[in-house]
């Protein structure tokens, strides 16, 4: 299967299957004004390959990026889910709309695909986590990732008796 054939229920099958990780040990290393960290991941079907990276910039602490990236067997790489910081704007070219540095979810679509653009294109703003470690648990939730040990930003978390902070 090619990146253009790729449907929007394609891409639900492969963020919902059931995934590991294989080196929940992976090391953090300098890249450039970056620190990153990457795993390797695999369905537990073992049908599908996947990369899954963290990304902190160290000047910008709301410089981050956590992203799942599907190697598909034609050797073709698809970010199927990115969950950014709010250091930047971003554009939803197609809807013609922007989302002004809000945290936001990129998540790849057919749409996107089919129009030439990056498959990952479309963004939607969020609340659902507010640092890197809160986007990558937020990304291991959605996309049913096992084998990493992550948390919820504290300060989201319901409190004692199940109120909101």
């Amino acid at each position: 299967m090619g990146i253009e054939t790729l449907t929007d229920e394609k891409i639900a099958q492969l963020l919902t299957c059931s995934k590991r990780v294989e080196n929940p040990q992976a090391r953090e290393k300098q890249e450039g004004k970056h620190l990153r960290r990457d795993y390797r991941v695999v369905s537990d079907d073992g049908e599908h390959r996947f990369a899954l990276f963290t990304r902190q910039s160290t000047r910008i602490a709301e410089g981050f990026s956590a992203g799942l990236m599907w190697h598909a067997k034609t050797g073709e790489e698809v970010m199927l889910l990115r969950c950014n910081g709010s250091d930047h704007p971003h554009p939803n070219a197609l809807e013609r709309e922007r989302i002004e540095f809000q945290h936001h979810v990129h998540l790849a679509t057919e749409r996107y695909i089919q129009a030439n653009r990056k498959p990952e294109g479309y963004a939607e703003g969020t609340q659902a986590y507010r640092t890197l470690a809160g986007a990558l648990h937020h990304l291991v939730q959605r996309a049913h990732i096992q084998g990493l040990q992550t948390q919820p930003d504290e300060a989201l978390q319901p409190g004692l008796f199940g109120d909101q902070p």
